[in-house]
């Protein structure tokens, strides 16, 4: 797939926007669930995809760790906005030294193809379940979002234009005060506020075995080698390695704490989700992180209203699609049964657990390749 074109062009305005099924939940969520910050959580992604479009070329997605993000929002009596920060911090310094060190290779090396396939083809289904769960009961408009993206994905219109327009008419029509609502809030430039509070005993002890610990064979699987796979048969003239993967994933987690931001990861969804509305350069990136950024800073009391004001079924058409390509790269399976019994299975386990689904793939691959199992 070639990545030339104007970097800017209507495509990647297009594209840049296919990520925000995932982003606009999860950044609403911490925002109302453990009360963090808006500007912190929203500058931190801003700044994240600015300098990866930069660095990358390729729409090398910034995303929240979902493995933090739904253990944190889903147990908001065990964790405080202390423990996300302290488990981005120990992400951030585990990821730059296996990145720096190369041991995130060694870990690579285990990873056969149809384990790959596999993680990815679960995932995919996993967002393309996600994204039926956020239709929810407003089946009319989100048949209507489906109906218009088959539709325009054969023309020359981004289709993901046409999901922001109906989102926005659609909020408008069922909020009819939303635009005075805006308006009467209005706009305040506010800077991040630095934390450090997470340095504590406890917050980084519950962070690691609460939130971290959790996480890093998920981010492995999906952050570092499947997006790695991903990016390079996409984007073969922009090639990426899982070292390469590995230390901008630290990087960025080392600075998110300290601005009150999250967790975050290259997720191979995302790039899937950019990808299937036009994206093709790292220019879908730089679009929408300065848009995150301009209503980080800028945006003050209205940063609310306009994520909550963003319809669930329209995100979840987007959140669909997203995973039905991310899921389409398993066609390329092969035809021996062996390797598509091993993609199964680790598919399987990967809408449970993406770290249980990557250790037992491993495991899996090695037992049939030496032939102890036939399937």
């Amino acid at each position: 797939m070639s990545s030339s074109g104007n970097r800017y062009g209507v495509s990647e305005w297009a594209g840049a926007f296919g990520d925000i099924g995932t982003l606009i939940p999860f950044v609403l969520a911490y925002v109302t669930v453990l009360h963090l910050n808006p500007v912190g959580v929203l500058f931190a992604f801003g700044l994240a995809k600015v300098v990866t479009g930069l660095v990358y070329r390729t729409p090398v997605p910034i995303q929240p760790m979902k493995a933090i993000g739904g253990f944190a929002l889903g147990h908001p009596s065990l964790v405080n906005p202390f423990m996300v920060w302290a488990a981005g911090l120990i992400i951030g310094v585990a990821w730059l030294l296996m990145g720096l060190t190369r041991a995130v290779e060694v870990l690579s090396r285990l990873a056969a193809k149809p384990v790959v396939r596999g993680i990815m083809l679960g995932l995919g289904l996993t967002f393309a379940q996600m994204g039926i769960a956020r239709m929810g009961s407003d089946w009319p408009l989100a048949a209507l979002g489906v109906a218009a993206a088959l539709a325009l994905f054969a023309t020359r219109f981004p289709a993901m234009f046409a999901l922001l327009l109906l989102g926005i008419a659609t909020a408008v029509a069922q909020r009819p005060e939303l635009p005075g609502q805006l308006a009467a809030a209005g706009m305040a430039f506010r800077l991040p506020s630095p934390a450090a509070d997470f340095f504590t005993g406890a917050a980084l002890t519950k962070g690691f075995f609460l939130l971290a610990l959790p996480q890093l064979p998920l981010t492995l699987g999906n952050a570092i080698i499947a997006i790695t796979h991903e990016n390079n048969e996409l984007f073969p003239a922009h090639p990426v390695t899982e070292r390469k993967i590995a230390i901008s994933t630290g990087l960025m987690n080392l600075l998110s704490p300290f601005v009150g931001g999250v967790p975050m990861c290259h997720g191979a969804g995302g790039m899937a989700g950019h990808v299937r509305f036009g994206a093709r350069t790292g220019g879908a990136l730089v679009i929408l992180g300065s848009l995150v950024l301009l209503l980080s800073l800028f945006g003050g009391p209205s940063t609310l209203l306009i994520l909550e004001a963003f319809p669930p079924a329209v995100l979840g058409v987007i959140l669909f699609f997203a995973g039905m390509e991310l899921a389409v790269t398993a066609r390329d399976i092969g035809p021996r049964k062996s390797d598509v019994y091993l993609m199964l299975f680790v598919a399987a386990l990967a809408m449970w657990n993406m770290g249980v689904a990557f250790v037992a793939g491993v495991v899996l691959s090695e037992v049939l390749r030496r032939g102890w199992v036939r399937v």
